[in-house]
């Protein structure tokens, strides 16, 4: 019986990795830029209402339910006063852990090695090796350089840099 199970979640793990890697595929096919080895649950979502919005690079890791737009439609609510047309940017640099259920708006860029807490809405950038979290996400840590160094030397079984477990949050 067990050696059945662990067969089954053998099987289980890599039809889930293929499909993580279809969802990349998808994904550059719809015009974001995806540089190196990253990791996007499929539960995700990515906006892709205007292509060449979203860029994410190397060692970034997307978990469960988070959004990442690059647009917002509620700046036509403003006609005639509208003062852009409701797109934006946004940049994930290298390492970065998007949190379950984070929400990243647009014309913001996070900071190499920095950590989006779960449920955080970023509003603003983020500086380099930083926590964030809450709504609207502020800076409660950093990243230490241990942690930085380790993340970048011990991709894990996908080949993919982990989130791993921060310290040194700053109680505020």
């Amino acid at each position: 019986m067990s050696s059945a199970n662990n067969i089954l979640n053998r099987v289980a793990i890599l039809v889930s990795s293929w499909l993580r890697r279809l969802v990349i595929i998808r994904y550059r096919m719809m015009g974001v830029k995806i540089e190196g080895q990253v990791w996007i649950s499929l539960k995700a979502h990515l906006d892709t209402t205007v292509r060449d919005r979203i860029t994410m690079k190397n060692g970034c890791v997307i978990t469960d339910g988070a959004i990442i737009l690059a647009h917002d439609r509620a700046s036509w609510r403003l006609r005639p006063l509208r003062v852009d047309d409701g797109s934006g940017f946004v940049v994930l640099e290298e390492g970065v852990f998007v949190g379950v259920n984070a929400i990243i708006l647009r014309n913001v860029t996070i900071g190499r090695n920095s950590i989006i807490g779960a449920g955080a809405v970023v509003t603003k950038d983020v500086p380099p090796n930083s926590i964030v979290a809450g709504n609207p996400a502020k800076v409660i840590g950093t990243v230490p350089a241990r942690e930085t160094l380790r993340r970048q030397n011990h991709p894990d079984d996908f080949g993919h840099v982990p989130a791993g477990h921060a310290t040194g949050i700053n109680e505020e």
